[in-house]
């Protein structure tokens, strides 16, 4: 039995509107991207089997929002109740403008499977995959909550690998993986980003601080517009040039570099 006839066969089996639902949950299991009472964003939603998924994982306390320029039919069963869908065009920035509105703030995890219309020529079809998954990550940065996780699709070719490199200084780390799901031909590559960045800082970053605190393990703190930075071998009071080392969603640390 291919991969394809086995991912299809349990689709028609568990009642999943597509076997791209077996990605998501894949994709899930490895990096535990959706959580009880998370809200979600799926962009490129239609049929609706990531759909199915992120509500089922999200649980009757979470939401899910999804987007796509086809109809997506409404659910017969329970979960129909904390999904939510809107129809546009995510290359639109009105479609953008009516997912943040129905957002109503910000959310726990956007996860893209869009693709293009297939042409058949190969470098047309990955140029407007990574086109589409640059609008993704774009939404992404609009809604995510710190700590946020991110999951898009791409076509594997050119520019993918700077395409990696934005998402990596937005995220605590990113992720590149094929599902088992995905079929055996396909090109497609899912990056996985975890912990959305919200931090002033990004490591590397070199600045001069004030030490206003000194932490139970002995480091001195820095307030960086609200944000704690630790920095060792420093004592409340002292004003210190520093370089960022490693910035997570709540806080980060710093070496000294003025010694």
């Amino acid at each position: 039995m291919t991969r394809r006839d086995e991912y299809y066969n349990k689709a028609k089996q568990q009642g999943y509107r597509s076997r791209a639902a077996y990605k998501l949950k894949q994709l899930d299991d490895l990096e535990d991207v959706l959580s009880r009472g998370d809200a979600v964003v799926d962009l490129g939603a239609a049929p609706g089997g990531w759909l199915q998924v992120a509500a089922e994982e999200v649980g009757p306390e979470g939401t899910v929002i999804g987007v796509d320029l086809q109809r997506i039919k409404p659910f017969a069963d329970e979960i129909d109740d904390r999904i939510e869908t809107v129809r546009g065009d995510m290359t639109e920035q009105r479609t953008r403008e009516r997912v943040v509105e129905a957002a109503g703030g910000t959310v726990d995890a956007v996860v893209s499977d869009m693709a293009p219309n297939m042409s058949g020529e190969y470098s047309l079809d990955q140029a407007r995959s990574l086109h589409l998954a640059r609008q993704a990550f774009e939404t992404a940065l609009e809604l995510l909550d710190a700590g946020g996780d991110f999951v898009v699709k791409v076509f594997e070719g050119p520019d993918v690998d700077d395409f990696r490199a934005d998402v990596e200084a937005e995220f605590t780390y990113v992720r590149a993986t094929s599902p088992k799901a995905s079929r055996a031909e396909s090109s497609e590559l899912y990056l996985i980003g975890k912990g959305r960045l919200t931090a002033p800082v990004r490591p590397g970053d070199e600045l001069e601080v004030e030490i206003v605190d000194v932490g139970s393990e002995g480091d001195g703190i820095a307030s960086v517009d609200g944000f704690r930075l630790f920095v060792p071998g420093t004592e409340a009071g002292e004003t210190v040039a520093v370089r960022v080392d490693d910035v997570k969603p709540a806080f980060g640390f710093a070496e000294r570099i003025d010694e």
